[in-house]
């Protein structure tokens, strides 16, 4: 079939429609580059909004979704209660004998006893050594023999003088022989004093052969055996005596404690020192203030303080370093807290609260002096609320905790602030 048998056919054809080939879509349009970087952010800042949440969540306590919730704590728990606090300043000090005697002989002499045992207890007064008296006594009675000869040569130049009196009254004998009379008289006077002097020096030497205690105390090791030689100038002596009843305690304080101690002082007020052994443990004994240092040390910044115990016990013992305590003041019913309670971190000083539900929250307080296992508590806490004591180290805000029986009721879970162990913190050791 030719091209013009197919014309023909469709010429005479019936009218169909024509197919239209279809038109080709419009090219898409890309969102501009700023639409995309805003649903960016978006969806960023979505996220970290999500990821805090769950942080927050986190921290006070609570589980991130789709874990389980942790279990509650097991603690010890205290009752805020309210007491007395001690202020105390603490110090490292040293028993210091008021008198320390180094016994030695005021003679040359050979020891010919010794009348103590070595750390005996002795008293004033008692005997502890004899040196050789013999050759002291030997010259005092020389010296004795020539007082007596002196003594009778001024008798007779006496009753010459008397004598030679009446003749000058009646101009019996010549004027300067009565005046020359009158002033051998007074040779002779000066010369028995001279014997008598003489004859005191004697004595003194002797009754120093018989050595005695100079003070009440107890006596240290024999320095010289007897039959030793002794002399004036030997500077090691025969004993130390020490003196125990009563004894101090010498310690420095800061400088900053003075403006409260030296107006109490000042005033007559009685400031108790105690003295621990130096572990801090024990206490040894009880006094007080006796005197402070006339200035304070510069290169320490602190000023000594002599403090005096009876010592009736004999519990202190000379050179010994012994812990004291200074009471300078009194605080009473304050509100008291657990040093165990006390926690130091990023909020400051604060403590765990137990609260009614079971959960525990961060308390910020401010402690005031610390008395042994308690502390005053100047604000952030009132009497009657519990806080947390021991397991603390598990614990954030918000957490569930559970309190034992034997936890709620353990010694020292309502303080009284009247403890014998007691730390000042920046004041002492």
């Amino acid at each position: 079939m030719d091209e013009r048998t197919r014309r023909t056919d469709n010429e005479t054809a019936p009218d169909r429609p024509r197919t239209v080939p279809p038109a080709a879509p419009p090219p898409t349009e890309r969102p501009p580059a700023r639409t995309r970087h805003i649903v960016v952010s978006v969806v960023v800042l979505l996220a970290v909004i999500f990821g805090i949440y769950e942080i927050v969540r986190w921290t006070s306590g609570g589980q991130p979704s789709g874990r389980p919730q942790a279990p509650p704590q097991s603690i010890g728990a205290a009752t805020i209660g309210q007491g007395d606090i001690r202020v105390l300043v603490n110090a490292l000090g040293t028993v210091t004998p008021i008198a320390t005697v180094t016994v030695q002989s005021q003679i040359n002499g050979q020891l010919m006893d010794v009348g103590f045992t070595e750390g005996q207890l002795v008293k004033k007064g008692d005997f502890l050594a004899q040196i050789d008296a013999r050759p002291y006594e030997l010259q005092k009675a020389q010296f004795e023999g020539q007082l007596a000869h002196d003594q009778g040569l001024l008798a007779q130049a006496q009753t010459d003088l008397a004598r030679y009196h009446q003749l000058a009254e009646q101009n019996s004998i010549a004027r300067q022989q009565y005046e020359d009379q009158i002033y051998l008289v007074q040779q002779y006077q000066g010369t028995v004093k001279l014997d008598q002097a003489q004859v005191d020096q004697q004595s003194l030497n002797i009754l120093y052969c018989h050595i005695v205690s100079p003070v009440t105390g107890r006596i240290g090791l024999r320095l010289v055996d007897p039959g030793n030689y002794v002399q004036t100038n030997n500077n090691t002596g025969i004993a130390v005596v020490t003196q125990l009843q009563p004894i101090t305690v010498i310690f420095p304080v800061p400088e900053d404690d003075l403006p409260e101690i030296m107006p109490q002082l000042n005033a007559g007020t009685v400031l108790q020192v105690a003295a621990y052994d130096r572990a801090n443990v024990k206490l040894l004994a009880t006094g007080r203030v006796a005197a402070v240092d006339s200035q304070i040390d510069t290169t320490t910044g602190t000023v000594k303080v002599r403090a005096q115990f009876d010592n009736t016990d004999n519990a202190l013992f000379p050179n010994q370093f012994v812990n004291a305590q200074l009471l300078v003041n009194t605080l009473h019913d304050v509100v008291t807290v657990p040093t165990a309670a006390i926690q130091r971190g990023a909020p400051g000083t604060y403590v765990y609260v137990v609260n009614a539900d079971n959960t525990v929250s961060v308390r910020p307080i401010s402690v005031g002096p610390t008395d042994g296992p308690m502390a005053a508590a100047s604000s952030g806490l009132t009497a009657g609320e519990r806080v947390v004591v021991d397991g603390t180290d598990r614990l954030r805000d918000g957490a569930r905790v559970i309190i034992p029986a034997a936890g709620a009721s353990a010694p020292g879970a309502q303080g009284k602030g009247d403890h014998s162990q007691n730390r000042r913190n920046g004041g002492g050791q």
